[in-house]
């Protein structure tokens, strides 16, 4: 599989399974604008990274919940490379509280980074795709959590339940443009947003136990399957999510 002179943009693109995904698509030849908001010396050293890989980068300080932002990060790739072939909206934030303790603000803040972003990412890109024409991929990173209960985190789960309409409704609406819309619904993956959990030996069993593969996945083995995704073998997947959960959603109850 190679991505050579493709474009992706890749939102949170700097940490955990964002970080991942970029040097992934990377590694098959694609030129990367990485969206970032803090630790910019992270991003500067991806950077290098995906450079040394024979690729272009660039990071922008982009925050999510704006649409001028988004529109930023678009003009960026456009700019830099080009064109936008692969819109991978993978930014996302949780609170970890129940329906009964969210606050307006804590509500307001999940559901603009992580479904708002998703919405306009996916229009924005769109639009170009259209623009300058060939198709394209947009890939949304929801979470089992779009289709099964988290009591204690319900904005979050709320958040990736609107992504999974998103997937599907954008997918068949863009379909006759080529523009393929699809869903990775990882399970828990080993990054700084389960780090509680990571440093809790009790916790971290408990969780192991409850995966049928005995295990969290690594972040690359999500970006793998975005990778695919962006890739001429899944041209014909659109409207749909793919999990990647390692069993855990056919074998327990709720997490």
């Amino acid at each position: 599989m190679s991505l050579k002179g493709k474009t992706a943009i890749v939102t949170g693109g700097n940490s955990g399974i964002g970080l991942a995904i970029v040097l992934e698509l990377a590694r098959q030849g694609a030129n990367i604008v990485i969206d970032y908001v803090v630790h910019p010396e992270t991003e500067l050293d991806l950077e290098q990274q995906v450079r040394a890989l024979g690729d272009g980068a660039i990071g922008v300080k982009a925050d999510v919940s704006s649409v001028a932002d988004l529109q930023t990060l678009i003009d960026t790739a456009v700019l830099e490379f080009g064109r936008v072939d692969i819109m991978v909206n993978n930014a996302g934030v949780e609170t970890r509280t129940s329906v009964l303790e969210t606050t307006e603000a804590q509500y307001e803040r999940v559901l603009a980074i992580n479904l708002k972003s998703a919405f306009f990412g996916t229009q924005l890109a769109a639009r170009q795709m259209i623009k300058q024409g060939g198709g394209g991929r947009i890939i949304n990173i929801t979470s089992v959590h779009e289709d099964w209960p988290m009591p204690g985190n319900t904005a979050y789960c709320l958040s990736k339940g609107g992504m999974r309409m998103l997937t599907r409704t954008a997918g068949v609406e863009l379909a006759p443009h080529n523009i393929l819309v699809v869903g990775v619904g990882p399970g828990a993956v080993a990054t700084p947003i389960n780090l509680g959990t990571m440093q809790d030996p009790t916790l971290l069993q408990k969780l192991n136990n409850a995966i049928p593969l005995g295990r969290m996945a690594r972040p690359e083995e999500i970006a793998s399957l975005v990778t695919f995704l962006a890739g001429d073998g899944a041209s014909y997947m659109t409207a749909t999510t793919i999990f990647a959960d390692g069993g855990i959603m056919q074998s327990s109850p709720g997490l």
